[in-house]
């Protein structure tokens, strides 16, 4: 495992230092996990980038479409 040194405006600390008194977790686990989710959603975004003109093609354009199309 690595390293990273990252600069946080006081505030954020403090706030992360109280969500880790409250669930009892290390700020080193909240932030991983923090960046776990944006990684993932990053990654969500881009593949939905990626497929959404194959979608629209097919006629998928919204949520609805979608679960119509599975159901």
């Amino acid at each position: 495992m690595n390293t990273l040194t990252i600069r946080l405006p006081d505030e954020l600390r403090a706030d992360l230092q109280q969500i880790s008194q409250a669930e009892s977790k290390p700020v080193s686990d909240l932030v991983r996990e923090s960046l776990r989710r944006y990684v993932a959603v990053a990654k969500f975004r881009a593949l939905r980038h990626r497929v959404l003109p194959f979608a629209e093609a097919q006629g998928l354009v919204t949520d609805e479409d979608v679960f119509k199309s599975l159901s």
